[in-house]
C-alpha cells in the first residue's frame, strides 16, 4: 500500500486513524444532545465522514433522503444498549457518526 499523497487523500487517513470502535452505551450522551448520527452498514463510514466534513449537502442529502444517513433513532438507541452493541464512530462535529460493527460468523 503506497502513503497518500494528495490532500484530500491524507485528510481521508486521518479521518481513518480517528475512527475507533466504542460500545454504543458509552455515546449516551451524544445520542441525548441529538448529535449522534447512524451510518447504514452498506456505507463507508470514513467516506460519510470525509463528505460531511467537505460539506457536500448533495451526497449527504442523497444518503438521507435514503434513510442510509441520519439521526439515530429512540428505538435504535434502546436496542443498541439493551443488546451492549459495539459501534464504529468518529467525530465531524458536532456531529458523532456510528455504525454497528458488522459480526462475522
Amino acid at each position: 500500500m503506497t502513503a497518500p499523497e494528495t490532500p484530500r487523500e491524507l485528510f481521508r487517513a486521518k479521518i481513518n486513524l480517528e475512527t475507533s470502535k466504542i460500545a454504543w452505551k458509552e455515546l449516551q450522551r451524544f445520542f441525548a444532545k441529538g448529535t449522534a448520527l447512524a451510518v447504514a452498514p452498506d456505507l463507508d463510514l470514513v467516506e460519510v465522514a470525509f463528505q460531511m466534513s467537505e460539506d457536500n449537502v448533495t451526497q449527504i442529502q442523497q444518503w438521507t433522503t435514503a434513510g442510509k444517513l441520519g439521526k439515530v433513532s429512540d428505538e435504535q438507541a434502546g436496542e443498541w444498549l439493551a443488546d451492549d452493541v459495539p459501534v464504529w464512530a468518529v467525530v465531524v462535529s458536532p456531529w458523532v457518526l456510528v455504525q454497528p460493527v458488522r459480526q462475522v460468523h
